[in-house]
């Protein structure tokens, strides 16, 4: 049975993948920090007891800052693939706390491939790059695009990327890149910007709120489905050679467009329950975002399953789901917990 280590585990990535990798009988590892509160939601449905005979997914306890932890733990579990999802991923949130984002997102890579050089496993090492990598580049962005990182964030998984290139040329480790562009799906966090629509639109439908404070709507994103994205992470493992991939649909729409199709889907007008906020600009924007994923669809056989429509349709009816047990709770007395976030 193949082994897996996934950093990030309980991320919207890192639960698609441990999915996909139990299906396809792996016994599946991941990182998770030690927290007074359990954050382990979107992996819940797939845990059992470590105890029980079947169980197949198994949780540690660490941090990507610390690496004599992440060395014992490669050891000792000796995956076959290790997927390196864990990061602070917030783009707008790096401006606020950037030496952070810089020592976990980008350091943590480091860390990582120095505890598969230093312990002498025989791996093969995924790493999560970015499309913000490209930040001010023009569209569209393909593997050859220069990177030009416009936040904290970007120009950490930069060092992180080429890290990664570095230990793959020096070492020899097995380390290929997967330049994801956006991917969404119902388990992406609520302060990421297209969840945050959904979710704030659905409220909107059932009276829970009335307001959907914004940034700037004129951004573009390619944007795909999380489901889709995992399987392409998988794909550049089972090659025979370490290669880096941009992931993409090759279709961009604006943050504007995205905010016009959920408010119609739920025949809403968007102009009078969203509000543009000045808090949620970026110091420095990325005004479009459109990759080529030509060479992932020629070497991987490629290609994503779920269009734009069919994400937000999928994205609106979780959402959905989520708001009418809030109103029940509302109709029932108790207070319902929407209050609009700092990010």
């Amino acid at each position: 049975m193949k082994k897996a280590f996934i950093t990030g585990i309980t991320g919207q990535d890192g639960s698609y993948l441990a999915e996909l990798l139990l299906n396809k009988g792996y016994e599946v590892h991941g990182l998770i920090r030690r927290s007074s509160t359990f954050n382990t939601d979107r992996i819940d449905h797939l845990y059992r007891d470590s105890h029980e005979p079947n169980s197949k997914i198994f949780l540690h306890y660490g941090d990507l800052s610390v690496s004599g932890q992440i060395m014992d733990l490669l050891h000792s579990i000796e995956p076959a693939e290790i997927y390196h999802l864990g990061a602070q991923s917030h783009v707008r949130v790096s401006f606020d706390i950037p030496e952070y984002t810089c020592d976990i997102t980008g350091l943590g890579t480091l860390r990582i491939l120095e505890a598969i050089r230093k312990s002498g496993i025989k791996t093969k090492f995924y790493q999560a790059s970015s499309s913000e990598m490209f930040g001010a580049a023009p569209p569209p962005q393909s593997e050859k695009t220069i990177f030009q990182p416009r936040s904290p964030y970007a120009a950490a998984k930069v060092f992180a990327y080429y890290i990664a290139q570095n230990y793959r040329d020096a070492y020899g480790i097995f380390a290929s890149n997967g330049i994801l562009f956006n991917h969404e799906s119902p388990r992406r966090g609520e302060t990421f910007v297209t969840r945050k629509i959904t979710r704030a639109a659905t409220q909107i439908k059932l009276g829970l709120k009335d307001k959907l404070y914004l940034g700037n709507l004129e951004a573009k994103r390619d944007w795909g489905f999380a489901g889709d994205y995992v399987e392409a992470m998988w794909l550049m493992l089972q090659q025979n050679t370490p290669d880096d991939y941009v992931i993409a649909t090759g279709e961009t729409y604006s943050v504007r467009e995205f905010v016009q199709r959920v408010f119609s889907k739920l025949d809403l007008d968007y102009n009078k329950h969203v509000i543009v906020d000045p808090r949620y600009f970026r110091p420095t924007e990325v005004d479009v975002l459109l990759g080529d994923a030509a060479k992932a669809k020629k070497i991987l056989g490629w290609k994503p399953k779920v269009n734009f429509e069919k994400l937000i349709d999928m994205m609106i009816a979780s959402d959905m789901e989520l708001a009418k047990k809030e109103k029940t709770l509302v109709d029932a007395g108790f207070p319902c917990n929407s209050s609009e976030r700092m990010t």
